[in-house]
């Protein structure tokens, strides 16, 4: 695929979006950024932005993601180089100016909005972002041509707006480089942080266990997914929903009134893991 492959979506008014975006046999996706919640406000007339983080589903050959800027490139050089190639010139050297990161399955790196990024060839990505969807600015789609036979459209005057400098190697190093702190551990269930930065308002933790493992929505909707294993049991001990199963890289919604509710994995035998979005309260 040469773009997202969209198996999640639930509509710009759910707060919390999982996407798949499939590039295992296809190309790169588009270079792009996201504006500033202040960018979105101004602008297009809403109240918040789309952060995001890209979960390794699968990772194959030299799987990688591509984010933020190298140190000491700024803002004036990067999209003169773009616009050159999107003008007809030199192709864009990505590699000379934006970070490209290899990754492995279970990687999980934060992408606050302003910071330049995109998901390379060989991965399978698990998105887990704010809504809405619809402002995402295109900086550089790899050459690729539109039915026209020309440049496929990008958004650069936006996206030299949002960019941030700031957001370099180092940056991404010390705050968004796959992140993962360990808050408890319980017998077959251990339970982590990972992912998500402080500037974005979504929580995300990761659970392994091979027993049942206790969720609280806490007055916050659960938008979960099963990243490891083949099936999980969802049960709500008060009744509040029928028991159903989720199998591998299902996406489902557990709605803030619920409550409390399991999740177990249907082979206890196996480590299974889940990674489970709320909003921040």
């Amino acid at each position: 695929l040469l773009g997202p492959k969209v198996y999640s979506r639930f509509g710009p008014e759910f707060p919390i979006r999982f996407d798949f975006l499939d590039t295992i046999e296809g190309g790169n996706l588009s270079l792009q950024v996201h504006p500033s919640t202040g960018y979105a406000r101004e602008r297009f007339g809403i109240p918040y932005t789309q952060d995001e983080s890209y979960y390794i589903l699968q990772a194959v050959g030299d799987a990688a993601v591509y984010l933020g800027l190298k140190e000491g490139i700024t803002k004036d050089a990067l999209f003169s180089a773009l616009d050159d190639a999107q003008s007809g010139g030199a192709p864009f050297d990505v590699d000379a100016f934006v970070n490209r990161w290899p990754v492995r399955k279970h990687d999980h790196f934060a992408i606050p909005a302003g910071t330049i990024h995109c998901s390379g060839s060989g991965t399978l990505v698990l998105e887990i972002s704010a809504t809405p969807y619809i402002f995402t600015f295109k900086l550089w789609d790899w050459g690729r041509l539109g039915l026209d036979g020309r440049p496929r459209p990008v958004h650069a005057e936006h996206g030299k707006a949002v960019v941030l400098e700031e957001r370099d190697t180092n940056w991404v190093q010390r705050e968004i480089l796959d992140k993962v702190e360990t808050l408890r551990v319980d017998g077959n269930v251990r339970e982590e942080r990972t992912g998500l930065h402080p500037l974005e308002f979504i929580e995300t933790r990761r659970h392994w266990f091979k027993d049942a493992v206790v969720h609280h929505t806490e007055g916050s909707v659960h938008v979960l997914n099963l990243v490891e294993g083949d099936e999980i049991v969802v049960e709500s001990p008060n009744g509040a929903f029928q028991p159903f199963r989720a199998g591998y890289a299902e996406t489902f919604i557990v709605p803030a009134g619920v409550g409390s509710y399991t999740v177990r994995p249907s082979d206890p035998d196996i480590e299974h893991a889940t990674i489970r979005a709320s909003v921040r309260i």
